[in-house]
């Protein structure tokens, strides 16, 4: 049987989530505030019931699961709500601002036999497989560091700063290559064009290990820069969301002590490759695997990542506003 589908904010992301779930699903309800939004929705999706009140949608019986595409503040309600209403969730991150938030989330999911899915988009991206591969694999010997560099001049938000806007696609990709709890966060940065809402951040992250994590977020850059760069103890690796043509790039460098040396450190370099990754859209593999899990089951492990994103993000901000 095809899902049945209902979605609530038709804007900027919203209207790539519509596209990509008319085709996977039955795109059967469309929700937004904005009346103007409705009617240019009802146009291009004419089989969409279309409402302007999420609670008569959530409460659909011909409804499978809701996805959510809204302001962040209101992801935690609205998921909360299509949840109580028996409804699998697909909510845009992060579906909740605090730790208590996403827990009680994560409880009524559980409860119910529901799937929540966060959507980091980062994950199902050819390119961080790949990057994952590498790692698992040895191919970069011991991680030790990650760094990503997520600017560009704009675009300038005034309801959610640069950590939460940005920041959150880095962080869920350095938590899912890492696998470890953080010991300590750190984070730094100023709101120069909207106050209280910091347009430059820079974040540090140590783990249990003693592997580290940097992060530097900013829309106040001569740069668009969509970059993460794994440091490993025999390799490097840097994936690159910019390049059309080398998402992941292999550097065979790396510090080695010579056993006919007193003690130095030496740098050796050998070659330099880029590995073969899929062009698919991660989008739609993205939108594939929430589908995939409603209808084959789930152990959870979707929602459980996404508690340590939450978790790190107020960790991040209360280091911010210290």
């Amino acid at each position: 049987m095809t899902l049945r589908v209902g979605q609530v904010g038709l804007g900027y992301w919203g209207r790539n989530l519509a596209r990509v779930f008319d085709d996977e699903a039955d795109l059967a309800w469309l929700c937004d505030a904005s009346e103007a939004l409705r009617d240019e929705f009802a146009r291009r999706y004419p089989n969409a019931r279309m409402t302007g009140d999420f609670a008569e949608m959530a409460a659909a019986a011909d409804l499978d699961a809701v996805v959510i595409a809204t302001p962040v503040p209101t992801h935690f309600p609205l998921a909360k709500a299509a949840l109580e209403a028996g409804k699998h969730v697909f909510v845009e991150k992060p579906p909740a601002m605090r730790v208590a938030e996403m827990e009680e989330l994560i409880a009524i999911a559980a409860a119910r036999g529901l799937v929540l899915m966060p959507g980091h988009l980062l994950l199902y991206h050819p390119g961080v497989q790949k990057l994952k591969e590498l790692i698992e694999d040895g191919e970069l010997g011991d991680v030790l560091v990650v760094y990503g560099n997520r600017q560009n001049l704009g675009k300038i938000r005034k309801d959610e700063n640069a950590l939460w806007s940005l920041g959150v696609h880095d962080l869920s990709v350095i938590l899912y290559l890492i696998q470890e709890e953080i010991v300590e966060a750190a984070a730094h940065g100023h709101a120069f064009l909207n106050e209280g809402v910091e347009d430059v951040v820079f974040c540090y992250l140590r783990f249990g290990s003693g592997k580290i994590a940097h992060m530097h977020l900013s829309w106040l850059d001569p740069h668009k820069m969509r970059r993460l760069t794994v440091v490993g103890r025999d390799k490097m690796a840097v994936f690159d969301d910019m390049d059309l043509d080398r998402k992941i790039t292999v550097y065979d460098k790396s510090p080695e002590q010579s056993s006919d040396t007193y003690g130095e450190w030496l740098t050796r370099t050998g070659d330099i490759f880029s590995p073969k990754v899929s062009n698919a859209e991660p989008l739609r593999l993205e939108c594939q695997h929430f589908l995939r899990l409603v209808e084959e089951g789930w152990d959870g492990r979707e929602m459980h990542d996404g508690l340590e994103v939450v978790r790190a993000l107020e960790l991040l901000t209360e280091s911010l506003r210290g």
